[in-house]
């Protein structure tokens, strides 16, 4: 599980008090989601948030305080989720067949609008400094808990001892982020094919088969 840094703790700083009643918040940041996919994230308010949420935009801002806050909620949510994900990804005796149930639950069970407005806040990042430090604290986390599943598959047996843990999180990590960006743009995307291909590149990066290439000049 994640230890509580000072990132996250940020999170919650910038939500506002998180002794509010937390179901107001969840359904806030429901309510949220559905106004930015609707409205798209760039354009929509906060009072389109908090129409959708069937409040004051006053009583809106009791809870979240501007539209970053929103996002970090977004973020701490999703954060609480993956640590459970990764949690059990460490604790399973079958790697891969974990990484095909937590693929399956965030790549083919969601809904295409969640990808796109995904790939919305990545947009919104190259332009809003404190969105993009959200993302980036997501994505630290992201690498954290990769590092952890592939440490423990490592000393399991489950991986090759010889791969180097770096480089299979970044390459899982590029896998997911393909993914994410296909899912959100291609109105036929074939999520069972594309959970098997995802499947086979990660087989293959666990066994050690697949590897960084050592190119250019010959000395």
């Amino acid at each position: 599980m994640f230890i509580l840094t000072w990132e996250r703790r940020s999170f919650l700083a910038q939500c506002g008090p998180s002794s509010r009643d937390p179901n107001r918040r969840g359904h806030i940041l429901a309510a949220a989601e559905r106004a930015f996919v609707r409205q798209g994230f760039h354009a929509a308010t906060m009072h389109d948030v908090a129409a959708e949420a069937e409040m004051s935009p006053g009583n809106l801002y009791r809870y979240f305080r501007s539209k970053e806050a929103i996002v970090g909620g977004l973020c701490t949510r999703d954060l609480a989720a993956l640590a459970d994900d990764f949690g059990a990804l460490t604790r399973a005796d079958d790697t891969l067949a974990a990484v095909e149930r937590m693929l399956r639950k965030q790549l083919v069970d969601e809904s295409r609008e969640r990808f796109q407005l995904i790939v919305e806040i990545w947009a919104e990042a190259t332009r809003n400094p404190h969105i993009a430090t959200i993302c980036a604290t997501f994505d630290a986390h992201v690498q954290s808990g990769l590092t952890a599943v592939i440490d423990s598959a490592k000393r399991n047996g489950v991986a090759s001892p010889e791969i180097n843990t770096a480089f299979a999180v970044r390459a899982m990590i590029t896998i997911g982020i393909g993914l994410f960006k296909r899912r959100a743009h291609e109105a036929d995307f074939d999520g069972e094919n594309e959970l098997a291909l995802a499947l086979g590149l990660i087989s293959a990066v666990l066994s050690g088969a697949a590897r960084p290439l050592e190119f250019g000049p010959k000395p």
